[in-house]
């Protein structure tokens, strides 16, 4: 009994040596501000990736879709699912360290029916109950470092529910600029589509009278069926992008309902960035890819234990009687402990291939989580550059739909006095119609790319 109790006082004493080596995290080479700042991204302690999304989109009606989206999401659900699995394994993997305790009784009656030698064990009772109590003593850390890993993995869970909601915010507010993009060609192509078609009767009409050649009216039939053969197919790409957003809402495809226009859905004129070393704390996916290294980083000292002697405790307590023909003995109690141990001798090298392997797993979440990282910063300069860039395309473009509405006026006149043939009109026509679809798709790309730098900043997560 005392030399148990002293077993396991030198367990607790030992529970200090732990095998393996310690966390410490990484520190990436980090550059000293991003590439792509500019006028309208500038550097400083505050960046547009620390503001929840609701600062950053300005339409109730996207605000209410990206919350609809984050409770009814399945991919979300799958996540949060994720993390219920991980802390129930943190559960699993801290109880090793502690003593486990089972009870069990029993009792059992016999009755011996016929020619008897010894009458006297004709009828047997024989009832009982105990308990059994076994500890693997921790000795070398390896219940410790299963822990440790296993409260990693939880953290991984969590961080890859951020990175899920990151994306899903992005991908709602993304599939609905999209959606208004395509409400206002579709609108351009109706206002297009009936101002030609009144063209095409006063061509008719020049035609019946002489004035005009029956070409005329051919190149003005075209511009009709241009102007029409637009309209069911954007009805089609609308319809479309409604089906994907319902997706990310969690239901079945619908019609989605419509806020603000294009113009109206960002509510900040500037988008700061932050300094880079804050990007490590805020984007959810380097956590993950750091939470993965720590897991296997612990992950070595459990293979490491295997190296080493395994200590068990085991102890039983119980009680019972015996009953025969009538008469009880009993009742009688059963007391017993002792220490048992287990030593790694041969095993044609599956400890060191253990080793190696976790070693080799470490390795590769250090060289993911650096790769996260790089990765994180390349995202934000694509996204800083690609916000500039689109700005100054739509500047350009702006003047180009300015350009090309005068020029199709400016024709329009021209044939009407006779000066030119229609030739003109069907060509410059043509050119401010495209011009003004391109014109609504660079304010949607534009849109985009404020998204993706939000997103690359480590944004859109925040509840």
């Amino acid at each position: 009994m005392r030399r148990a109790l002293a077993l396991a006082l030198i367990g607790v004493v030992m529970a200090g040596c732990t095998v393996g080596p310690n966390y410490q995290r990484p520190e990436p080479t980090v550059p000293a501000e991003y590439r792509g700042l500019g006028p309208a991204n500038p550097p400083g302690p505050s960046s547009l990736g620390e503001l929840p999304w609701q600062e950053i989109f300005g339409d109730p009606v996207l605000q209410d879709l990206i919350r609809e989206a984050l409770r009814q999401n399945y991919d979300l659900q799958a996540a949060v699912a994720r993390i219920l699995e991980a802390r129930a394994q943190v559960t699993i993997a801290r109880s090793f360290q502690f003593p486990e305790v089972n009870s069990a009784g029993s009792a059992q009656y016999g009755h011996i029916v016929g020619n008897v030698e010894q009458p006297q064990f004709q009828k047997t009772f024989l009832p009982a109950a105990g308990f059994d109590v076994s500890w693997e003593i921790d000795f070398w850390g390896r219940f410790r470092r299963a822990t440790e890993a296993a409260r990693a993995d939880l953290l991984s869970t969590e961080a890859a529910r951020r990175v899920v909601m990151a994306t899903l915010v992005s991908d709602v507010a993304a599939a609905y600029f999209n959606l208004r993009d395509l409400d206002q060609e579709l609108d351009i192509s109706r206002r297009t589509l009936d101002a030609r078609i009144n063209s095409l009767k006063l061509v008719q009409l020049r035609e019946q009278g002489g004035v005009a050649a029956l070409i005329d009216v051919r190149q003005s039939e075209i511009l009709v069926a241009q102007a029409g053969e637009a309209v069911p197919d954007t009805e089609r790409l609308i319809a479309q992008t409604e089906n994907a957003l319902a997706v990310l809402l969690g239901r079945d495809p619908a019609p989605v309902p419509r806020g603000l226009p294009l113009g109206q859905q960002i509510a900040l004129d500037r988008f700061p960035t932050g300094f880079p070393s804050t990007l490590l704390e805020r984007r959810p996916d380097i956590l993950q890819a750091e939470t993965q290294l720590h897991a296997a980083t612990a992950r070595i000292g459990v293979a490491k234990s295997d190296y080493f002697p395994r200590v068990f405790l085991t102890g039983s307590a119980g009680a019972g009687g015996i009953w025969v023909n009538g008469s009880w003995a009993g009742p009688q109690g059963l007391f017993a402990v002792g220490p048992s141990f287990t030593v790694p001798i041969f095993n044609t090298g599956r400890t060191g291939a253990g080793v190696d392997s976790a070693e080799a797993r470490a390795q590769f979440a250090l060289d993911q989580y650096q790769q996260t990282v790089l990765q994180a910063f390349r995202e934000v300069a694509d996204s800083l550059v690609e916000y500039q860039k689109r700005r100054e395309f739509r500047v350009q473009q702006q003047a180009l739909e300015t350009s090309a509405s005068d020029a199709a006026r400016l024709s329009n006149i021209r044939y009407t006095g006779g000066v030119t043939s229609y030739l003109e009109v069907l060509d410059s026509e043509r050119q401010q119609f495209d011009a003004q679809l391109g014109l609504v798709r660079t304010y949607r790309d534009e849109l985009v790319a404020v998204v993706r730098l939000y997103k690359a900043l480590g944004g859109g997560w925040q509840e």
